[in-house]
């Protein structure tokens, strides 16, 4: 079992930054990718950023060169930060982990207005 803890989401002004983090535990050994995915009202859930174990990265278009996924290994945790938000950035994000079956956090929600 794998449990995931999000934080870091809220109200931000369009042009914002706002950084989430995702704390993995539990069976942490069997993780062999963390990735963010955000839920808009009406709309399907879709992936945000992924990275994988060894350390390769991908982005949805829509937040390429604004948004940037990392991780501190020594603390089981994967960050997304977010520049440049627009309105259309609204939505829940979901902290997801891959560990034979998928793992998701309780949801974030971000909020991108002024």
């Amino acid at each position: 079992q794998v449990q995931l803890v999000e934080s870091g989401g809220g109200l931000v002004q369009p042009g914002g930054s706002l950084r989430l983090s995702c704390a993995a535990s539990g069976s942490i050994f069997s993780i062999y990718a963390m990735g963010w995915y955000r839920q808009a009202p009406g709309k399907q859930r879709e992936l945000v950023a992924a990275i994988t174990s060894g350390g390769s990265t991908n982005y949805a278009d829509s937040v390429k060169g604004r948004f940037t996924i990392s991780r501190d290994n020594a603390k089981n945790t994967v960050y997304l930060q977010m520049n440049s938000l627009k309105p259309e950035d609204t939505a829940v994000y979901y902290c997801n982990a891959e560990a034979g079956s998928d793992y998701w956090g309780q949801g974030t929600q971000v909020t991108v207005s002024s």
